[in-house]
Order: structure tokens, then sequence, then C-alpha cells
């Protein structure tokens, strides 16, 4: 039997129902006229008699169903990544930063979707500092702020914005300035723009910048924290549309998280409250979960908390796990579906949708402490 494939038959006239001398099989013999037929039923019970491939809108859940195989399924979408990767991560993470005074400035890469260690020297820093700001986007990685000497000098309060092409190694380049120099502020963004909060000037700062990524020059004014925070080096994430600061307080407790929306300027909103009490923690995001990391209270031993918050839902932290290790004023990146944090030589990473400890990531090349972490696409 000669079988022939069309996409579509016409009407020689090309209008109207084409006319056949001979009723069309199908190979198994069957008429066309038996063979399935594509329906769409929108009501709140199940059609009677669907046949494959028929779509129902369930409209009493609000549900795309399709009958396959004697039963429908229902249709999801994956939206967790509706424009594929998150435009502020990638699989190369960078990290740079080493206490005032160690006159290093390497930036080191690794790559986050490997199986753990494997880091090598990327570049340097335009000048060594240290507990600055670090975000940027898929092609871009910019370093924010910090202080390159005693915490008592005014001056090394540093206003200067580096950035690197995280494809390519190399060393940083001038990007601009913050609106004014400080340190221990934390930096998150979503791809378009970089907000960078809080620090001290050496006092207490609530001043929120940003910069928009692929367009070097200086720091705008955003808007402010809800309190003149201390909050000393603390955590920032970001999804597509919210930026989520922390922990910002004044006193005991430290433990607040503020929010923004990126694409407008204006002060910060309350969100809630982290569980544990700390200043110099950590965070990373994916598209849609935010995970903040360690740090330790009034130069108290550091903790190996780990907590997470839906970033579009406002609220309180709840317990994700821990690290190996204590851990405060230390680094964390992620690719959006990995997480990986930085403590010294030693990296650490977990799965930002499951709740579960850290498992050991190995070791980077150099050690890094008051440190921060970006990433980016390799190629």
């Amino acid at each position: 039997m000669t079988q022939l494939k069309v996409d579509a038959v016409v009407n020689l006239a090309g209008s109207g129902k084409p006319n056949f001398p001979v009723s069309p099989t199908h190979s198994s013999g069957s008429a066309l006229s038996t063979l399935n037929t594509y329906s769409y039923t929108s009501s709140g019970t199940e059609p009677s008699s669907p046949k494959n491939g028929a779509i129902w809108w369930d409209s009493s859940n609000n549900k795309v169903m399709v009958y396959i195989n004697s039963e429908f399924k229902e249709i999801s979408l994956n939206t967790d990544y509706p424009l594929g990767t998150p435009a502020w991560s990638g699989d190369r993470g960078l990290v740079a930063g080493v206490d005032a005074g160690a006159s290093n400035k390497h930036i080191i890469y690794f790559n986050i979707a490997g199986s753990g260690g494997g880091s090598a020297n990327f570049g340097d820093l335009t000048l060594q500092r240290a507990q600055f700001g670090s975000a940027g986007s898929t092609t871009r990685g910019c370093f924010l702020g910090g202080y390159s000497a005693a915490h008592s000098d005014p001056a090394a309060r540093r206003n200067e914005i580096d950035y690197v092409t995280i494809a390519t190694a190399g060393d940083a380049t001038d990007f601009g300035d913050l609106t004014v120099g400080r340190s221990v502020c934390a930096s998150c963004s979503n791809g378009t723009r970089i907000l960078t909060a809080s620090g001290m000037t050496p006092t207490n700062s609530n001043i929120v910048d940003y910069v928009t990524v692929a367009n070097t020059g200086n720091a705008t004014d955003f808007g402010d924290l809800t309190l003149a925070a201390d909050n000393v080096h603390g955590g920032a994430a970001a999804d597509a549309t919210r930026a989520l600061f922390s922990p910002i307080s004044t006193s005991e407790p430290y433990n607040g998280i503020d929010y923004f929306t990126i694409a407008s300027t204006g002060n910060g909103t309350d969100f809630g409250d982290l569980l544990e009490t700390c200043l110099r923690n950590t965070a990373c995001s994916d598209a849609t979960r935010a995970v903040f990391i360690g740090g330790g209270y009034n130069h108290s031993p550091a903790n190996k908390n780990m907590e997470y918050v839906t970033i579009q839902t406002t609220g309180n932290g709840t317990n994700f796990g821990d690290l190996t290790e204590q851990s405060s004023n230390k680094a964390a990146t992620s690719n959006a579906t990995i997480g990986v944090h930085i403590s010294g030589v030693h990296m650490e990473k977990f799965t930002i949708q499951t709740a579960a400890n850290a498992t050991d990531f190995g070791d980077i090349i150099e050690s890094r402490n008051q440190c921060a972490g970006t990433s980016g696409a390799p190629s």
C-alpha cells in the first residue's frame, strides 16, 4: 500500500471542501471520518467520551487538561525561568575580596555547574578592598564600594565600582562611583539594575544606590532602607522584579528584611524577619527564592544557619538547613539552581529549591574572607 503524508488538503479552486471520488482511508483501513479529531471544551466537569488530544479547560479549578491514554492530564508550565536562565546569574562564579591590608586584588572564578573545586585566577580588581557588594548580569560582574584600610579611617571607605566581562578572564575596569564611599554594603541585581544598600560611611547608612549594569557611569540615588541599618555586610538577593536586603535594624534583634521594586525608585518596605539574629551574613537566589546564609552577632561566634524566603511573598524566613561550618563575612553566589557559599578556601553547595544541609564543593586556590561573589555565563 502506498502511503502519502500531507499537511493539508484543499479544493483545486483554493476554497471550499475537497471532493474525493473515492473515500480516503487510514493505513489501518479505517475511514478518515472515524479517526480522532481534536476538540476543546470549557466546563466545570470532565467532558464525556473524549479522544486522545482533547483539550479541556477545567473552569472549576482553573486548569488546562489534555486527554492522553484514557485519562486527562494537567498541562503545567515551568514559570521559574520564563526567559531561560535568569539574567543575573550563570554557571561561572566569581569571588573577590580579602581582609584589608592583605594587598591581594585577585578575582577567582570557578564552575558552579561542575563537580567542585577547579578554580583559577580571573584577573585583578582595580584596588585591593574588602567587605563590598557584588552583582551583575549574565555578561558583566560588578564590585561596589568596600574599604581598603582600617575601619577607623574614613578615607578608606571606597566609592569605586569595578566591572569585568564574565566570559573573558582579565583585570577589572573602572565603572564609575557610588554616591558615597562606604564599606560593608550589600548588592543584588535583576540583570538590568544593581541595587547597593546600607554600609558604613563610617556611621551606619540607609542609602540605596543603583546603576544600570550595561551602562558604565556613576550610581544614582534609589531611595532609603526603612532604617539607618546596621546592615554590616548583610545579605542581598533578587529576582526579576524585587530586591531583598537583610538584616535591617538599628538595635537588637538584627533580623529585619526590606524589599524594593527594582524598576521603581523609592524607599524600602518591610518584608518580614529572619529566624536568626545576625550580622555579616550573605545571600543568593534563583528566580523565586532567596537563601540567607550564616552570619554572626556582635563579634560572637558565627552560625551555620541557612534560611529562605519566597521573594514575591512577604513573610518571615523558613529554616533551610545548615552549612558544614560556621560562617561570617563570607560570599555566596548561584547559577539560579545551585547556590555556592565560599568561606576561606572552602566551598559548599546546595540546591536552592530543595531545603537541606549544604555539602562540600571543593576548595578554591586562595583563601577569601570579607569577600563577595557574583556569577554569569562562561561564554
